[in-house]
């Protein structure tokens, strides 16, 4: 809502209507690597705000570019959201292995408290928890990584904390039945 209302916003709603044409299928994985300053993050915000169900956003796009299109109504508001900011969870861990702990426990405890049925509560790891609720729920996941390559810059020659953070990120997303869309930017 902030973007929208900025003097300097700019619609570039239309990129949903090309993660829209991605959404459940064999290239729903889409990677965004653009110089900095040139809206990365102002665009995952706006995915994350179009996708997720936790609220109605229609009032922010109603007036967009998108709203024109055929796909606006099918996927507006309909999906689980986990937006990450990597660089955030990188800046107050000491290291990738502490991480990607927080990570999975962070998203796991909001998980537990928003769906308390569909996740047990002994439930350990984030991958097994999203796979529990897409089976009870049958909604997707829209994953929203925003700096999801910072840990490759800030620490360009720790070659097996690279490894480590990709394989979790393999783990997390790659052939998973609960992804309907991942939107990475980095």
């Amino acid at each position: 809502k902030e973007a929208v209302n900025s003097e300097i916003y700019i619609d570039k709603s239309m990129l949903i209507a090309f993660t829209n044409k991605n959404a459940r299928t064999l290239q729903k994985n889409i990677c965004v690597s653009r110089p900095r300053r040139f809206g990365k993050s102002m665009a995952a915000d706006m995915l994350a705000a179009y996708y997720g169900k936790g609220c109605d956003s229609s009032e922010l796009f109603e007036s967009l570019k998108i709203a024109q299109c055929e796909s606006y109504q099918k996927h507006l508001n309909q999906y689980h959201v986990i937006a990450l900011n990597m660089q955030d969870f990188f800046s107050v861990t000491k290291s990738v292995e502490e991480l990607v702990a927080y990570i999975q426990e962070t998203v796991l405890c909001e998980l537990k408290e928003t769906y308390p049925d569909s996740i047990p509560e002994h439930e350990r790891f984030l991958s097994f928890a999203l796979a529990k609720l897409f089976s009870k729920t049958g909604q997707g996941i829209v994953f929203i990584i925003d700096e999801w390559d910072c840990i490759l810059r800030e620490k360009q020659y720790a070659l097996e904390e690279h490894k480590l953070y990709l394989d979790f990120l393999r783990n997390l997303l790659k052939d998973k039945a609960y992804v309907s869309l991942c939107y990475m930017t980095g």
